[in-house]
């Protein structure tokens, strides 16, 4: 079975939004686990307008499901990831000020400088992985570097899936059967959602983890937070 976990930053904006702790993040983080979510996300970004980083260092307390940090390696990201020795830590190439993950690494151009910063999250105990594109040099690259595992970026096959084309689905299961060759662990995350978990997840071999926010919290609005997540543990059996 692939493992759900439960991107909360939308919590955090929700409560951004209005001041003061409602919705309380601990308590939806609790509750997420309680109903059978299997990990819990965070991708704090350096304006902390979603989630914070003292809200990364409470969650430690909290989390007893899997526990991963997602962000771009910059100075202030390791060091809140090393304080807080999250179970795994997800390295995104996001520009600052960006909406929302927008692309892959490249792990040929970066190979160096990835390199030296899994090193790092390893000597701490810290399962690492590279957010990638679908493409088999990237790939390739990636296992270079050191990672253990990397989430292929899903925004491209979800577009193509609501258009009706479900051959978007190739470019990703070739990434993940290169993957399997050189003993990558595979998790996703982008844009998956009740309508196409289950199809991606029949077709993806060896798919470890996927990493689910606005679409889950935005169906949870329609169809309770409880719901939601097990529907989910249902299409990813």
């Amino acid at each position: 079975m692939t493992k759900l976990s439960v991107n909360i930053n939308k919590i955090a904006t929700l409560r951004n939004a209005r001041g003061g702790n409602v919705p309380d993040l601990l308590k939806v983080a609790t509750d997420i686990q309680n109903f059978g979510g299997q990990g819990i996300t965070i991708h704090p970004r350096p304006d902390e307008r979603h989630i914070r980083y003292q809200d990364a260092r409470d969650l430690k307390a909290i989390v007893h499901t899997e526990y991963n940090i997602e962000g771009n390696p910059q100075h202030n990201f390791i060091d809140l990831v090393l304080e807080c020795k999250p179970t795994q830590v997800t390295l995104v190439p996001d520009a600052i000020g960006a909406i929302t993950s927008s692309a892959g690494w490249d792990t040929l151009k970066n190979q160096s400088y990835l390199s030296e910063v899994i090193r790092e999250f390893q000597r701490n105990g810290i399962r690492t992985s590279i957010f990638v594109d679908p493409v088999l040099e990237m790939i390739e690259g990636a296992k270079k570097t050191g990672t253990e595992r990397i989430e292929l970026y899903t925004e491209a096959f979800a577009h193509e899936y609501e258009l009706g084309n479900k051959n978007g689905i190739d470019p990703y299961v070739k990434a993940a059967e290169l993957a399997n060759e050189l003993g990558l662990g595979i998790n996703a995350g982008h844009d998956l959602s009740l309508d196409n978990i289950q199809f991606f997840k029949q077709n993806i071999p060896g798919l470890l983890e996927v990493s689910i926010g606005h679409a889950l919290i935005s169906e949870a609005l329609y169809l309770g937070l409880d719901n939601v997540v097990n529907m989910y543990l249902q299409k990813l059996k």
